[in-house]
């Protein structure tokens, strides 16, 4: 009996020191959410240049990257300490996009070394390296 009262205080006290942390993460979070609103006003109502529409499309996408961990934070608290996996799912797609919007050159490159490693006419996931035709 003993044991399990230290085990659910020792739980207790370390649930109460990750909600402080998370509390901190998540003002921390809304400062950053702060800043990229400001950031998108200013791509939006100054900037006139022809990158403004791909640097706005970046901020938007970076903007809901914030929103979605501070709404995962929410739901923590809101659903009894328990975080929502389809919380993670959509973060993971809005990483993903973010990534293919913004680093869509380095794509090329991932094709490349796809279609040089990739079997002709194999699975496409092997690893074996083609050999040069000549």
């Amino acid at each position: 009996m003993a044991g399990s009262k230290k085990a659910t205080m020792v739980a207790t006290i370390m649930q109460r020191i990750l909600n402080i942390f998370l509390l901190g993460l998540a003002a921390i979070l809304m400062l950053f959410l702060g800043r990229e609103t400001y950031h998108l006003a200013l791509v939006l109502f100054v900037n006139n240049d022809e990158s403004s529409s791909y640097m706005l499309i970046e901020g938007i996408v970076i903007y809901f990257l914030y929103f979605e961990f501070i709404a995962l934070i929410v739901k923590y608290f809101a659903s009894g300490y328990h975080f929502p996996l389809r919380y993670f799912v959509y973060i993971g797609i809005t990483a993903i996009i973010r990534f293919i919007i913004v680093d869509h050159k380095s794509l090329d490159r991932y094709a490349a070394l796809h279609r040089r490693y990739s079997g002709a006419g194999g699975d496409p996931l092997s690893c074996q390296r083609r050999t040069p035709e000549t």
